[in-house]
């Protein structure tokens, strides 16, 4: 199987070429057709990567930014939560202080949390993105990307 972009630019996945055409499956839809060859383009993209890509940027950027139950949990909770000062997160959860600012770091380089002042304090709110890939997570009931 190898990735393919049609006319219209949409990612497809190679299933069967032959001479003329050639058989894609949308990997968000999970649907067949037929194609000719010359409306398709290879591309240097995994057929699993593209495949991934039926699931929102904005979940799969979840999904490989945490780490565990607990930090899922975290980022549920600032959702929730609205933003939190830190010291609020050390006193009302079972994280020590490096575990929080460790899961925090790596949220904010995935663009999931954004620093911001609670009650004059230093501390941390959820990003739009994160808020629309938790609702994905979730129910499915997010956006579309």
């Amino acid at each position: 199987m190898r990735s393919v972009r049609d006319d219209s630019g949409t990612r497809l996945l190679l299933v069967k070429q032959s001479g003329e055409s050639s058989r894609v499956r949308d990997p968000t839809t999970g649907e067949e057709r037929y194609v000719p060859n010359e409306a398709l383009e290879p591309l240097d993209e995994s057929p699993l990567a593209t495949t991934a890509r039926a699931v929102p940027e904005s979940a799969r950027t979840i999904l490989t930014a945490v780490r565990d139950d607990r930090t899922l949990g975290l980022l549920l909770e600032l959702d929730a939560r609205g933003p939190l000062a830190v010291r609020d997160v050390l006193a009302a959860y079972d994280l020590c202080e490096s575990d929080l600012h460790g899961a925090l770091a790596e949220f904010r380089a995935a663009g999931l949390v954004a620093e911001t002042t609670v009650a004059g304090e230093r501390g941390y709110r959820i990003t739009e993105n994160a808020s629309d890939g938790l609702a994905h997570l979730r129910d499915g009931s997010g956006p579309e990307d």
